[in-house]
């Protein structure tokens, strides 16, 4: 057995830190290897501007793509939802591991509820999805709230709120559960109310096409639903040219009856940041058994959702 230590490559931040321990772990295990972590900067980590405005797709990812093109890493680790949904040549997604909580929650003052904030709170997010639909919730339930635009790590986002700058913000349940501060949490915001993004709380293992040997090895990794779910996802998001900066949220969920899973529900919205106009669908299925199926259970969603006016709230990203 080849004891060769596998390079992982991973981004530098605490949260890209722990769910690549977390992975190293796992893959020690069904290899018997050791794995190191290689720290990659990138782009996304190193600019100050807004999500938004950098093109939020791939600022995340590029540089760990190109260290495993030049061989420096064996395999990385990505948030799935910070993955364009475009595969490029020569790597392939070699497992999806089971997925955590895909929910948003906020971190409030006061350990407060969403819908117990007072009237004009300020509530932090760097997300145009989130943004459109806590706007969307608010002028639909009577709420008075003002979104403000923010980026920076969980700590950072976090202390705008223990320092009074902001009244709640919105982060991802699995960032949170993932370095260990669900603790912190002050109220799980629905997918009911929140569509989370296209595969969030799902993380992507990627490594070179050609190495036959580790695919199979990180293959062991894999969650056959939640690669269903998330490529269901990403489809939608895909067929609605959408960018992980667009205000598109989407969840594929299994509907069970008793222990038998029977069909999966695919939900998709849009909407316009200010939440004045939304379009929300949704579709259920046999489960996906292949990726073709997966991928045409999304299609059949965007194209349902472009009919009913989808591209027109997505701004100049949709041409």
């Amino acid at each position: 057995m080849n004891s060769k230590a596998l390079r992982l490559g991973t981004r530098r931040s605490r949260l890209a830190m722990s769910q690549s321990r977390q992975v190293a772990d796992a893959v020690s295990r069904v290899t018997g290897r050791p794995v190191e972590l290689v720290e990659i900067t990138t782009y996304g980590d190193t600019s100050r501007e807004h999500l938004a405005q950098i093109g939020g797709t791939g600022v995340f990812v590029t540089a760990l793509r190109d260290a495993l093109l030049r061989g420096e890493v064996d395999f990385a680790v990505h948030s799935l939802k910070d993955l364009p949904t475009a595969q490029p040549g020569g790597l392939t997604l070699a497992a999806v591991p089971l997925r955590e909580d895909p929910r948003d929650v906020i971190v409030a003052r006061d350990a407060l509820k969403f819908t117990d904030l007072p009237r004009g709170a300020r509530i932090g997010t760097g997300s145009p999805r989130r943004t459109a639909q806590l706007n969307s919730y608010a002028r639909s339930h009577g709420l008075d709230i003002r979104t403000v635009p923010i980026r920076g790590n969980v700590d950072t986002r976090i202390r705008y709120v223990r320092d009074g700058e902001l009244d709640a913000v919105v982060l991802a349940a699995a960032g949170l559960n993932r370095i260990g501060r669900s603790d912190e949490v002050t109220d799980f915001l629905s997918v009911d109310t929140v569509l989370p993004a296209p595969g969030q709380g799902a993380l992507a293992i990627e490594c070179a096409a050609d190495r036959a040997d580790l695919i199979a090895a990180l293959g062991e990794l894999d969650d056959p639903f939640t690669r269903a779910a998330v490529t269901a996802e990403r489809s939608l998001l895909a067929a609605l040219e959408a960018g992980c900066s667009a205000p598109v949220g989407a969840l594929a969920d299994l509907l069970a009856d008793g222990q038998i899973v029977k069909e999966m529900r695919l939900r998709g919205i849009v909407g316009t940041t200010d939440g004045s106009r939304t379009v929300q669908l949704s579709t259920t299925g046999p489960v996906p058994e292949t990726y073709d199926q997966a991928m045409a259970l999304g299609r059949e969603l965007a194209a349902e959702m472009l009919a009913q006016g989808a591209a027109g709230l997505m701004g100049e990203r949709a041409h």
